[in-house]
């Protein structure tokens, strides 16, 4: 088993701390797993811990007042979330939902804003995180007004790819069907049916519980 300030060394926003901070910063995490299915939190609460996911896969999303369920992100292996609330000291805007059994790791927010006041390294990481996070919501608004079914799959899985949001997937996205759907906003048969098209056309191969993207750009610009 990995101990917890190994997990922390190998965070993405670690790489550029030396080795006192990040020992202060490991002080100040949890770790916490929760089960396939289960809320991490509900749009409103406040969680007041910046989050890590070391495996598993988590969904953010909320339900419009129209009732229209919207996913904003799915968050793999390596990724980190909720800066935004966190920084501005507020409730969460979005449900955060583990997909399948998932391993967190919790930053206080105390740890969180002594980074922020202190590391010059770890602000340059929350810089990158955060425009990449925008990219991100911006595709978000565009696919869901404007694009079919696939684009959306395809667009799904190039995010779960970026080395900045999930820098430990690596290539290979440990997902079902299931999961593809739940991000995707649609349902597992057309998220089976988009995947086979999208392996027919050789942007990604299949393999039981995997995908392997062959072809990340195509995938982020799908059905631009």
């Amino acid at each position: 088993m990995t101990s917890k300030i190994d997990l922390v060394r190998s965070a993405i926003w670690a790489e550029e701390l030396t080795d006192d901070v990040i020992e202060r910063a490991a002080r100040g995490i949890s770790e916490r797993h929760y089960v396939k299915d289960s809320y991490i939190c509900h749009r409103g609460d406040r969680l007041d811990a910046w989050t890590g996911v070391v495996t598993g896969l988590v969904k953010m999303s909320a339900v419009a007042l129209s009732g229209k369920a919207l996913t904003f992100a799915g968050i793999g292996a390596g990724g980190w979330l909720g800066e935004g609330s966190m920084l501005k000291n507020e409730e969460r805007k979005y449900d955060l939902v583990a997909l399948r059994d998932t391993h967190l790791l919790l930053m206080n927010r105390a740890t969180f804003s002594w980074l922020c006041e202190n590391s010059v390294g770890f602000n340059r990481f929350l810089v990158r995180q955060l425009n990449e996070r925008l990219g991100q919501f911006i595709a978000v608004t565009e696919h869901d007004r404007s694009f079919d079914a696939k684009a959306r799959v395809a667009r799904n899985l190039s995010w779960i790819c970026n080395p900045v949001l999930c820098p430990q997937v690596r290539g290979v996205i440990e997902i079902t069907q299931e999961e593809v759907g739940h991000l995707a906003g649609i349902s597992r048969q057309v998220a089976n049916r988009c995947l086979k098209e999208l392996a027919d056309e050789g942007l990604i191969a299949l393999e039981p519980g995997l995908i392997r993207p062959l072809a990340v750009d195509r995938l982020a610009s799908y059905g631009a």
